[in-house]
């Protein structure tokens, strides 16, 4: 854990997650203030919105944060590229697609980069093309997941045995004792999203809010099996009805239905009826709408309570 805080000079081990089109940089911003890692997700944006963003995460912090480049989903990502290094951007993650032909060159100007993964294969094939961090994503996880469709309590241990570098947990963490979990899995820390959804500083619609607090255990859904193109999504009307209808939809349809546009209009304009809303498993443990330092302090706290009472449990029995 603290090879990972001092490798990304931040003070807890906690990373945001990308979060497409609706990303944003007062909650970017936040997260780095309260000690964490913020991350602008660059999802479909034009490399002109992407700037304006790390241009107000810049005026609301000096602390390090993060881009998510997504690079098969990304239009121009040699754009992106050219627009971190020209803005020195100190950390870059990479996802949904192949890294190795970027990494080094982010290398030479110093940027640590980040690969968020979903196996062993791609675990290592990763850490071979010189990844800094892996994010080792369960699919449990919000948003465009892994057609693989392996766990974070599977995924963590093996991957953390499979290689040399800090191993970060994502997908189905929202709270200390998650994060403790995956400690004693063997990661470094934890990549969250949806939590992050439900705090003071998100400025998402109040009724994706609503629905994060509201949910339970059964509140999340997939779609896209049928054409590998998997995303977890918190169920709402429009959901539905792509589910209902992607059997018979082309590749293209599908993706028409599930794009940034039904995204935003989700998450941003509270539209349940023709947008849909990313959310992990992990919402029927979510109660609460807390500032994102208090978030942040409150898991760090239990963190050290969840260990210490294992730790005291341990003693009583060895």
């Amino acid at each position: 854990m603290k090879y990972l805080t001092t490798l990304l000079n931040i003070q807890y081990p906690i990373i945001q997650g990308g979060m497409g089109n609706i990303s944003s940089a007062q909650l970017t911003a936040a997260i780095s203030e309260a000690g964490g890692l913020g991350t602008i997700g660059c999802g479909t944006s034009s490399v002109e919105e992407v700037a304006e963003k790390i241009k107000a995460v810049k005026e609301m912090t000096t602390k390090p944060f993060a881009v998510n480049i997504p690079l098969t989903v990304t239009e121009d990502v040699i754009g992106m590229m050219k627009l971190v290094i020209k803005e020195q951007v100190p950390i870059v993650s990479l996802s949904a697609g192949n890294p190795a032909p970027y990494i080094a060159k982010l290398h030479e100007v110093g940027i640590k980069v980040i690969v968020v993964v979903a196996s062993v294969k791609h675990a290592m094939k990763a850490e071979r093309a010189g990844a800094d961090i892996l994010v080792a994503e369960g699919f449990e996880a919000a948003g465009i997941n892994s057609s693989l469709e392996l766990t974070t309590f599977t995924l963590i241990p093996q991957i953390v045995k499979a290689v040399n570098v800090p191993v970060v947990a994502a997908g189905g963490i929202g709270d200390g004792s998650g994060l403790a979990a995956a400690m004693m899995l063997g990661a470094s820390g934890c990549q969250m999203g949806t939590r992050f959804i439900a705090t003071e500083e998100a400025p998402f619609h109040e009724n994706y809010k609503k629905k994060i607090i509201q949910g339970d255990d059964l509140s999340t859904m997939i779609l896209g099996r049928p054409h590998g193109k998997v995303r977890r999504v918190i169920t709402v009307p429009y959901t539905q009805t792509v589910l209902a209808e992607q059997e018979n939809d082309s590749v293209e349809q599908y993706l028409a239905k599930t794009s940034e546009t039904q995204h935003v209009l989700g998450a941003i304009e509270g539209d349940f009826e023709n947008g849909f809303i990313n959310g992990g498993q992990i919402v029927g443990l979510i109660n609460t709408i807390p500032t994102v330092k208090e978030l942040i302090f409150e898991m760090m706290s239990e963190v050290e309570r969840q260990i210490k009472q294992v730790s005291e449990g341990l003693n009583d029995i060895i």
